[in-house]
């Protein structure tokens, strides 16, 4: 049998590492699709355990605080009753890329939770949980629940889930009273309102442009949970 040519054995080479490439891209891909919703889902139940634990006193009453955990900050749990009686995601200070791998975000410009002022929060749509994967699915009057230790705010949402899309640039979502510079979707131009913005991406695997949906304040009562 003929000894393989110089070209045979490199083009062999070639292919076993195209292979290889190819393998190590696909492993990428399922566990930033899949790895990391499982790895962010089990610290989303982990968190609101911790911090649900540490706002109860041995006394059995609460303690209004944020928690530091090893995620970050954590002051806050988010329910959306649209999606599943079981939701229920930690809200962490800042929008940093470790945050937004435990939970929701908050931008610490804006309002905490029931304050004067826009309340706004930014969470994945894909990977790491996905906390808004079916954004497009929200709709007015959609409630948005966020339980602190003592409190729970009730937001009703003023507009659907894909009723505004913007880019990522497009910072006067997050002003005290967000008006649209093009006159389209916004709050009620009223100061003073105490409002609710969710933030995603618009698109599953496109990160350019943001799904935006605007709410506001409806209730707040003692926490019984």
């Amino acid at each position: 049998m003929a000894e393989p040519t110089v070209r045979t054995r490199w083009l062999g080479r070639v292919g076993a590492l195209m292979v290889v490439a190819g393998l190590v891209l696909g492993g990428y891909v399922v566990w930033q699709v899949w790895g990391t919703n499982v790895v962010a889902q089990r610290t989303h139940r982990a968190l609101v355990d911790e911090v649900e634990q540490a706002w109860v006193q041995a006394d059995g009453s609460r303690v209004e605080q944020a928690v530091d955990t090893d995620h970050g900050r954590v002051s806050a749990v988010v329910r959306i009753p649209r999606f599943g009686e079981d939701y229920a995601v930690p809200l962490l200070e800042g929008t940093s890329d470790a945050v937004l791998a435990a939970g929701f975000g908050r931008f610490t410009d804006g309002a905490r939770p029931g304050g004067r002022g826009n309340f706004a929060l930014a969470a994945h749509r894909v990977t790491h949980g996905e906390p808004l994967r079916a954004m497009p699915e929200l709709q007015p009057g959609d409630e948005v629940v966020v339980e602190t230790a003592r409190w729970t705010y009730t937001y009703v949402l003023d507009t659907g889930g894909d009723d505004l899309t913007v880019p990522f640039t497009a910072g006067w979502v997050l002003d005290e009273l967000p008006e649209n510079p093009d006159g389209g979707v916004q709050p009620e131009q009223r100061p003073g309102q105490r409002l609710l913005t969710l933030t995603t991406c618009s698109e599953l695997f496109h990160t350019d442009d943001r799904l935006v949906a605007f709410g506001r304040l409806s209730s707040r009562e003692p926490r019984t949970r």
